[in-house]
């Protein structure tokens, strides 16, 4: 029997830089649901919206996609992903979190990921990094290191690796805040505590390597625009009709 795999999309109303964010129109509708197509192109068996909100909810169904009603109460996106899928996807073996804020990710790095956990079922978890330039990264671009093996080692909000001089500049690699998960792991990750290295950087995927969860870096030459301000709203906008010319 085939393993089922669903993608699920976490989104609230309420946002400290953008409220409303999810419900911003972009080239004519929501932003929400530039995610939902992107991820409805793909191959999982189910996308699912997992909110809080009801008027988000009333906005993805009447775009013909599902809604999830979620607690208010959840301390992270991963948290609402888990009861969404308990909920309406219980039979899935494979997860996907793909952020409400970014409308522009590629269809390709969705099923990518599905594909590479369904081909190795000993995988926990799975992301993606894309290489980055040294000169432009923030403190808001998270990179993230890995082994021969894949398996991340690190992610930072430093850069990693740090060029010493007299060393050699390795890539940097940036991380894309999409992750997949085998649903047991998903249902382990929530229960573990947050860790000391995920307080000190503010990156939750760090209480997966805290606890001994393997995450596995796929390295893709995409391009993608996450939005957190209405500047970054703009800058969808204008990617958006470039790509339509």
């Amino acid at each position: 029997m085939s393993k089922k795999t669903a993608v699920v999309i976490p989104a609230r109303y309420a946002s400290s830089r953008f409220p409303g964010k999810p419900l911003a129109m972009l080239a004519g509708k929501p932003m929400i649901c530039h995610v939902c197509e992107k991820a409805s192109a793909g191959k999982a068996d189910y996308v699912l919206v997992a909110t809080d909100d009801e008027r988000i909810a009333k906005v993805v169904e009447e775009y013909g996609y599902t809604a999830v009603m979620t607690r208010n109460d959840h301390p992270s996106g991963t948290d609402r992903i888990a009861e969404a899928v308990k909920k309406a996807a219980p039979d899935v073996d494979v997860v996907i979190n793909v952020q409400g804020d970014e409308p522009l990710i590629p269809t390709e790095a969705i099923d990518d990921l599905l594909e590479l956990m369904l081909n190795n079922p000993d995988y926990e978890m799975a992301t993606i990094a894309v290489p980055g330039n040294r000169d432009t990264m923030t403190e808001n671009n998270v990179k993230v290191v890995f082994g021969n093996d894949g398996r991340a080692l690190y992610f930072s909000r430093s850069m990693i690796p740090f060029a010493r001089k007299g060393g050699v500049a390795d890539l940097v690699y940036l991380h894309w805040g999409i992750y997949a998960y085998r649903k047991s792991a998903l249902e382990k990750f929530v229960t573990l505590p947050s860790g000391r290295l995920e307080k000190s950087e503010m990156l939750e995927q760090l209480r997966a390597l805290e606890n001994g969860i393997s995450i596995y870096v796929l390295v893709k030459e995409l391009e993608s625009i996450g939005v957190d301000t209405p500047e970054d709203l703009e800058k969808a906008e204008r990617r958006l009709a470039e790509m339509a010319k």
